[in-house]
């Protein structure tokens, strides 16, 4: 790893159906073996369970996020994608720091691309395991269970908080 260069990131191109770059990464995210078609196919059919499932949930608070639903058209299971990310993103880690021989897990604040990084992979981790006969049908449930605040990936979400609140007294070793 060069110490005189940060990588670049590289900008991704949103997905066909609703202009979404965050729907395109969680895509890119959820593919295995280069098979983009079979997760386009996932998550749109996902979208469209949501939208059928999930009357019940609002989502005006999602209105405002940014790179939603801008150059296609937009729907309520989008909505509930992005309050169910939203609600899954942490806000602080424990990291790892050697100090004297000794390693301390030290609280850190998340990032908002490592946070969003961490959401998506918790989302499809969870929706992995679920026991659902489809995998449009276990990311789908996955992400209206985020969206109500129930669900694994919560439950991590909170996990990695409580760790982090329990190493308070190592937060001055923060770099």
């Amino acid at each position: 790893m060069s110490r005189r260069h940060a990588a670049e990131k590289r900008d991704i191109l949103p997905d066909p159906k609703f202009g979404d770059k965050v729907l395109s990464k969680f895509m890119n995210n959820l593919m295995l073996d280069g098979k983009k078609s079979a997760a386009e196919k996932i998550v749109y059919g996902a979208i469209e369970v949501m939208d059928e499932k999930g009357q019940s949930i609002a989502t005006e608070e999602t209105e405002g996020e940014e790179g939603s639903a801008a150059a296609g058209g937009s729907s309520k299971g989008l909505g509930v994608f992005h309050k169910a990310l939203k609600k899954v993103r942490p806000q602080v880690e424990v990291r790892s720091r050697r100090v004297g021989g000794a390693t301390y897990q030290v609280p850190v604040e998340v990032s908002v691309h490592r946070g969003t990084a961490l959401a998506m992979r918790w989302l499809i981790g969870a929706a992995r395991k679920r026991s659902e006969n489809t995998m449009i049908e276990r990311l789908a449930g996955e992400l209206l269970d985020a969206a109500n605040d129930r669900g694994n990936a919560v439950k991590k979400r909170d996990d990695t908080h409580k760790m982090a609140e329990a190493n308070k007294a190592f937060a001055h070793y923060r770099w």
